[in-house]
């Protein structure tokens, strides 16, 4: 977002919200809930202490073509995800958040923003023990990183690791295939 007043980041994902017209009617449905979720509650939607539920931003890094994407193996969640995290109050913005969590957690610094740098999931999902928090209503944005780059674990995960979109681990979250799916068909419906 370009403007020479800065949004909050509450208000800057508000208007990528309003911009994005996903794909699937299951995404643009839960753009409108996400929608309602921030304006309803801006001062503490993306804020990780603003109660049980709140906004967090990932990253599916890809190769160049696509056809591999770089997971970690989460500590907590003893599952492969894509790289992503929370909101601090130095983040600009979800998707700052969603690209520095990316460089963090896989120590690749040149990660080159896809779609524009805009919106391209959306996954509200509960959380079970382990976690502070009840339910993340998570923002996905896309990179890519040559695969010559070589990944190291940060200390939020075990592991990191490409994989072949079209041959994922067997530990997963529920819905991740869905959800990288999704990323890959809104990917392939972006102007060329």
């Amino acid at each position: 977002m370009t403007d020479t007043a800065r949004l909050s980041p509450a208000d800057d994902l508000a208007a990528r919200l309003r911009q994005w017209m996903p794909v699937s009617a299951e995404q643009a449905a839960l753009r409108d809930d996400y929608l309602d979720f921030v304006t309803a509650t801006p001062q503490t939607a993306l804020d990780r202490d603003g109660g049980p539920e709140h906004v967090t931003g990932s990253c599916f890094v890809f190769t160049p073509d696509l056809a591999r994407v770089l997971l970690c193996f989460h500590k907590k969640g003893q599952f492969w995800v894509q790289l992503g995290g929370h909101v601090e109050p130095a983040d600009g913005s979800v998707a700052e958040a969603a690209y520095r969590e990316a460089r963090e957690e896989c120590g690749i610094v040149d990660l080159r923003p896809l779609a524009g740098g805009g919106i391209l999931d959306l996954d509200r999902h509960p959380l079970g023990g382990g976690f502070r928090c009840s339910a993340h209503w998570d923002v996905g944005f896309a990179a890519v990183a040559d695969i010559g780059q070589v990944p190291t674990v940060s200390a939020e995960s075990d592991d990191v690791a490409w994989w072949p979109v079209d041959a994922l681990p067997a530990n997963l979250p529920p819905q991740f295939d869905r959800r990288l799916a999704g990323v890959l068909a809104e990917l392939a419906a972006q102007p060329v």
